[in-house]
């Protein structure tokens, strides 16, 4: 069967993947951009996490250029700061948070200044006044001066360090030293002994004055400010406030900005972003976090490897739940909500060529990111959308997930069966191991069968096929429509029986079908008792729960008791349970991106080094093509021996075996075999490539059919192989090979999905 390829000259469909409020539901939920709850608590929005992590790796230029995006009185902040951050610490939980106002004041003392860049500055054109002294004037002065407003201060001080003296009595003879020098470097005209009564004749000529709160009442007894906008009175008249240090520099800021909005002649009240302290719904979780004792500064502060050790203790703030355990996520550096954005704009808004199919189809959908976040965010759900969308307007290529679509096609067509048990027209039970326990463990299907049969009354029958998740998975609706009916209607024949799924994700899937009564092997056979002659696996093992039981706390508590019943030794892992992450299967990720199905399998490797034991054949499969002892519960139940991984062709082969085998033992019937005229071998080389490459020794053998009808081969005089070639659906295979006595011998095979066509001439 071909599977109908989409045309590159499609007119695109237009169906949008979310709605915008619903795509901004779904950002919200993602928080990892939130801000760290020091930083949240900080009015200044100084960056307090950034500023730990320079000084823990003793960047002290850097720290400093941090501490300097709020101030450049450095000095006088860190040493009047009232740290309202601190007693919002996360550590703080634990016992002793971080002495961020310590470090603060280590920074200002020990961090070098950064080099002017030697660029000029251009002055604005409005002009600013500044009248009165005290902290307020200082931080605003340092405000104004960053933004490059001509300035002129005028104050009834005689001199620049009377002016600096001011309310700063709090520091030290060096700190208000050095605190003058950063004022004397600024470019600021100052008026010194100014009658500032004379406020109301001296404002004239300027643009927009500003007022200390005591300048203000001075000549203007009785005057009032807007707390949030810092406005007085008349029309582009800013005042300042009083208060402490914190208080002081976040009324500058403030002021800052209405002196901005009036030189732009704009309404100041507007526009003025979040100001202040901010609500932060950031998740860090503090396990595992290195409970280290607080280093004590010393009556003068910290010295610097004082500062660094206690700076070291930062944890760190943010949100990594969900990358911690999704592979995925790791492979792409992506937080969700940034991914969820680029995968909207590549389905609803991009008409050219769409750069993040790739990452769509390499999700698992597994959902293990939807238990790990705090928020519930789920991935997977948003890739399968997007699958789903595109399949709908002809964006998705079939080239990711054919293989996977064909392979279901081949289960539920030429290796599926359907019959009750001998002796039976209509049974109570039906068993259905799924397409994957069917390709890499026939014999253990085949004994599970039988034990079931044997062991409850009122006849088994056996349904040998896919559940529909590879279409679903694929996005393709209509396909996985199509499968569900077929599926229903082949149970009808059956009488309706209750289905006993041999895959968790088969019971998940058949579980949603209307009118459905579905369980696991795995809890009957806990209620039945292990078969007689049942393995004993008597070591420790780490179970790996699949991703398809995500929820299902049944199942996960029956195979636990089977791993008791069997002698299982069973070691505690991260991730396990509902937390578990996906063997790189689910979602079809193996075909569509095998570099990350490949980081999958081995994350789930990493948590234990012991043999593993799983309850889906799939994740059975992939472990043990990582090499790790690998064993299915079922394998152990009845004692199967676990062979080697099978490659995709001897999946299929198993598949259509024990289709015939069964027929034959259980109910009587031979199936045909095609006998071909010549014999094919493959090189160890030429297997390998063909698994890789998902090309099956069916299409080989299809190949050299072609080539016997007519003859048509190239010859490679470099390398003395014959090439033949083939089309089959919607790609062409290439087979190298050399010719011997009763056949040939296979030594490389390749495709790909540009149509060769032949012109005359």
């Amino acid at each position: 069967m071909i599977i109908e390829e989409r045309s590159s000259t499609h007119v695109y469909k237009q169906k949008r993947m979310l709605s915008k409020e619903a795509l901004a539901a779904v950002e919200s939920l993602c928080v990892h951009e939130q801000p760290a709850y020091c930083v949240a608590a900080c009015p200044l929005k100084l960056d307090a996490k950034a500023l730990m992590a320079a000084v823990a790796r003793g960047d002290w230029a850097g720290a400093r250029g941090i501490y300097e995006k709020v101030t450049p009185f450095t000095r006088l902040l860190s040493a009047g700061c009232e740290a309202p951050c601190e007693s919002k610490c996360r550590l703080s939980s634990l016992g002793d948070g971080i002495e961020i106002r310590e470090i603060e004041r280590a920074v200002a003392r020990f961090g070098e200044k950064a080099a002017a860049k030697g660029l000029l500055r251009f002055k604005k054109k409005k002009t600013v006044a500044l009248f009165g002294s005290g902290l307020f004037s200082i931080f605003l002065i340092g405000e104004l001066a960053r933004k490059a407003y001509p300035l002129t201060v005028f104050c009834a001080e005689p001199d620049l360090k009377s002016f600096m003296a001011r309310e700063t009595g709090f520091m030290d003879g060096e700190a208000l030293a050095a605190e003058t020098e950063t004022m004397a470097a600024l470019d600021v005209d100052f008026r010194f002994s100014t009658n500032l009564a004379r406020m109301d004749s001296l404002r004239a000529g300027f643009d927009v004055c500003c007022a200390s709160a005591g300048a203000a009442r001075q000549a203007w007894p009785g005057a009032r400010s807007d707390e949030r906008i810092m406005m007085f009175r008349e029309e582009n008249l800013v005042m300042g406030c009083e208060g402490g240090v914190t208080a002081a520099a976040f009324g500058a800021k403030k002021a800052a900005l209405t002196v901005d909005r009036l030189a732009q002649n704009l309404d100041p009240c507007n526009s003025r972003g979040e100001e202040g302290p901010c609500s932060t719904k950031l998740y860090t979780s503090t396990e595992g976090a290195e409970r280290l004792r607080k280093v004590a500064a010393g009556p003068e502060g910290y010295d610097k490897t004082g500062a660094e050790s206690e700076a070291g203790r930062c944890i760190q703030c943010r949100c990594e739940e969900c990358i911690k355990g999704c592979a995925y996520l790791r492979h792409y550096h992506k937080f969700p909500r940034i991914l969820t954005r680029e995968i909207y704009n590549n389905v609803s808004i991009i008409m050219g060529d769409h750069m993040m199919n790739k990452p769509i189809n390499a999700c698992s959908l597994c959902g293990q990111c939807s238990v790990t976040c705090p928020n519930g965010y789920d991935m997977g759900e948003i890739c399968h959308i997007a699958r789903q969308n595109m399949v709908a307007t002809d964006k998705m290529p079939l080239a990711p997930h054919e293989f996977a679509l064909m392979d279901m096609l081949f289960s539920n067509g030429e290796a599926f069966l359907c019959l009750p048990q001998p002796g039976y027209e209509k049974c109570r039970y039906v068993f259905f191991p799924g397409c994957q326990a069917s390709a890499v463990a026939p014999e253990t299907v085949k004994a599970a069968y039988k034990d079931l049969c044997s062991r409850l009354s009122g006849g088994v029958a056996l349904m040998l096929g896919c559940c529909g998740a590879i279409c679903d998975w694929a996005g393709r609706y209509e396909m996985y429509g199509e499968t569900v009916e077929f599926i229903d209607e082949k149970l009808r024949t059956l009488g309706s029986p209750e289905i006993i799924a041999g895959c968790p994700s088969c019971k998940k899937e058949l579980s949603a079908h209307e009118g459905l009564r579905v369980r696991g092997i795995w809890e009957l056979l806990c209620e039945l008792g292990l078969p007689e002659g049942a393995g004993r696996f008597e070591r420790p093992a780490a179970l790996h729960d699949s991703c398809g039981a995500r929820g299902d706390a049944e199942t996960q508590r029956a195979v636990r008791r089977l791993a008791e019943m069997l002698g299982c030794r069973l070691v505690d892992t991260d991730y396990s349970g509902d937390r578990s992450p996906c063997c790189g299967y689910g979602g079809l990720t193996a075909y569509a991106n095998p570099q990350v199905a490949r980081e999958m399998t081995q994350s789930c490797l990493q948590r234990s080094g012991e043999p593993y034991i799983s309850y889906c054949m799939a994740c059975r499969d992939r472990f043990a093509r990582e090499g790790r002892e690998s064993r299915h519960i079922l394998e152990l139940v009845y004692g199967t021996a676990a062979g080697a991984p099978p490659d995709i062709s001897r999946k299929r082969y198993n598949r259509l075996n024990l289709k015939r085998e069964l027929l034959k033992e259980l109910w009587g019937q031979e199936s045909e075999k095609v006998e071909r005229e010549y014999k094919l071998e493959f090189t160890d080389e030429a297997l390998e490539m063909m698994d890789r490459r998902m090309i099956l020794e069916s299409d080989v053998y299809a190949v050299m059919d072609g080539l016997r009808e007519t003859g048509e081969a190239v010859y490679d005089s470099e390398t003395d192989y014959l090439i033949a070639r083939r089309r089959l659906g919607n790609v062409t295979f290439w087979v190298k090979y050399r010719e011997k006595e009763d056949g040939y011998v296979v030594h490389r095979a390749y495709s790909h999905r540009m149509n060769v066509v032949q012109r005359q001439g």
